[in-house]
């Protein structure tokens, strides 16, 4: 039966855990908005300029766009109830839907930026009122710099003292916040480099600089999608906890006085704030099978005040069984 204070502590995480839901959507629309309104704006002063690059900027923009979608219906079905034919609940929906982004940024903002800037190549055209471009450009940096900044402020929470940004992402679990974070990266980069190619067009008069700003965009593009690709990767294959978290884990299990030794421990990420933990224990010799429940019952509580994250813990039966055998029969616990 569920006391007061339990309930408590489980009303508690669910207002929690919908609270960076909220800031995860935050993050997503913030984004949407941005997008949507710079690649519409990209694709006229493309169609104005002539600007190759300025086209592969729509596409990235474009890209951008329907991957936050992707990213939002992600959002949508981790939030799903666990049931029988998912009994650990549908977390990892957000890694796998994150990793569809990852694909349509390889292959249609990567892939259509590169094959764009190819046909600029063999048959450059003279950039027109390259003005506007730099006006577009501008403002799409001002609107990139925006999204990007709500993403950097919610991977803080991940980010350590000392830590860089690049360490807070690969420390966070919210596949949908640092996927953002990179795309957006991407866009602030991508939209230097349109400037740069566009400018040194104009500058020399040679015209083959703005294709080759739109390869060289293509290029970045793969760059960020194999970063994608790898962190949510690892996260939908099962990836744990770091071993600097497993090793503060391992010493609240052990600092209870019921535990002998805790000889295996593992822990899987199944979404972002919920994660599995399997514990191998040995209990101390000569207690009761009422005292190793209590004990378990109190171990539990200690891990989840030390990560809230961790919602499900199992001890492995061989353990138990050892400690029961010892508290029933008297006899040693098993190695």
């Amino acid at each position: 039966m569920t006391t007061a204070g339990e309930q408590q502590a489980e009303d508690k995480q669910a207002a929690d855990k919908q609270g960076k839901a909220a800031e995860t959507k935050k993050v997503i629309y913030a984004a949407i908005a941005a997008n949507i309104g710079i690649a519409v704006a990209k694709f006229v002063v493309a169609a104005i300029t002539g600007s190759a690059a300025m086209t592969a900027e729509g596409i990235h923009s474009a890209v951008d766009s329907g991957n936050e979608l992707l990213l939002l219906i992600g959002e949508k079905r981790s939030q799903h109830a666990p049931d029988a034919k998912h009994p650990f609940g549908y977390g990892k929906s957000v890694y796998f839907w994150a990793l569809i982004v990852a694909l349509s940024v390889f292959s249609l903002g990567g892939g259509l930026s590169i094959n764009h800037g190819i046909h600029g190549l063999i048959d450059p055209e003279p950039v027109e009122e390259p003005l506007w471009n730099y006006v577009v450009l501008g403002v799409a940096f001002l609107f990139e710099g925006y999204s990007w900044n709500v993403s950097r402020l919610s991977l803080n929470q991940y980010r350590k003292r000392g830590d860089n940004l690049w360490q807070a992402v690969r420390a966070s679990k919210d596949a949908s916040v640092f996927t953002v974070f990179i795309e957006d990266s991407a866009a602030l980069l991508g939209v230097l480099v349109a400037a740069a190619g566009i400018g040194m067009a104009q500058w020399t008069g040679e015209a083959r600089w703005d294709p080759a700003a739109s390869i060289l965009i293509g290029l970045l593009l793969m760059g960020a999608a194999f970063t994608l690709a790898r962190e949510t990767g690892a996260l939908l294959v099962g990836e744990g906890m770091g071993k600097e978290a497993v090793a503060k884990l391992r010493a609240v299990i052990n600092a209870d006085p019921s535990i002998d030794t805790v000889a295996r421990l593992a822990t899987m990420q199944l979404g972002p704030d919920d994660i599995l933990v399997t514990a191998a224990v040995q209990f101390k010799r000569g207690m009761t099978i009422d005292e190793v429940e209590h004990a378990i019952e109190r171990v539990e509580r200690a891990v989840n005040a030390h990560n809230p994250a961790i919602h499900t813990i199992y001890f492995e039966s061989a353990a138990l069984r050892s400690s029961w055998r010892a508290a029933t029969h008297d006899l040693p616990p098993q190695a």
